[in-house]
């Protein structure tokens, strides 16, 4: 091998086992002997494990926001359009590379004030995430505004929606059984659909039944501007019971 293919090689080795044991439970000695070489082989393309790590962190990040960004920026598309192939594009990764997606999803480190340990990457798909949750508010935002929503929440909602797709997509890993087609089809459905039906001044059930029994001991927030009259509230009130 040339010493290009030698370090694909590699990387791919490495990826494989980080995916299968994490970093902590992966060592140089695996990935040399997997590869059929010696240790120093490995020192000299990355300096050990953790250089091994980094790149493949780096190249499995990038592949994930290219095709999430390239989906969200489709020419031509509408909202719901962007969000299905948003939604597909996670999906896809997840189907096509799903050792790059263990290793991201593992997220070592709960804490961002923690201290990383050698190879490590604070907070790598919380980070992912929300640099997607990002571009999906721009979209939110722009919708909102055209259904007479307050945009300041579309922030909130991107990374309900962002969620809700990565954490179905986690769960989907382990046998991705249905096909993603059909896993995309009705997480747009619970999300589009309910989004279609949102009302500009969203109540709870449960602050009704409070203040009917006496249990709300804390005084209730003022009316926001633009807010809806008394008598609606009481007219979603009895809708809700």
């Amino acid at each position: 091998m040339s010493a290009a293919e030698r370090r694909e090689q590699l990387l791919e080795i490495a990826r494989e086992l980080f995916a299968e044991r994490g970093f902590e439970g992966t060592s140089v000695e695996e990935i040399a002997a997997r590869a059929g070489v010696s240790k120093p082989v490995v020192y000299e393309h990355f300096g050990g494990k953790e250089g091994a790590y980094a790149v493949v962190v780096d190249r499995e990040t990038k592949t994930l926001h290219t095709a999430i960004r390239d989906a969200l920026t489709t020419p031509g598309a509408g909202s719901r359009e962007l969000l299905e192939r948003g939604a597909m594009a996670l999906l896809r990764y997840i189907e096509e590379r799903p050792d790059g997606f263990r290793i991201l999803s593992r997220d070592p480190l709960r804490d961002p004030h923690e201290t990383p340990a050698p190879g490590q990457t604070v907070g790598s798909f919380a980070s992912i995430l929300s640099d997607i949750a990002v571009q999906v508010e721009d979209l939110l935002a722009a919708e909102f505004v055209k259904t007479g929503h307050d945009p300041q929440f579309a922030g909130l909602y991107s990374q309900a929606l962002v969620g809700l797709v990565a954490q179905t997509g986690q769960l989907w890993l382990d046998n991705r059984e249905p096909s993603r087609e059909v896993v995309a089809r009705h997480l747009i459905n619970l999300a589009w659909n309910g989004m279609a039906h949102l009302k500009t001044d969203p109540r709870l059930v449960m602050e009704h039944i409070d203040r009917r029994t006496g249990a709300e001991s804390e005084p209730q927030p003022e009316a926001q501007p633009g807010a809806s009259s008394g008598r609606r509230h009481a007219g979603e009130d009895a809708t809700a019971r």
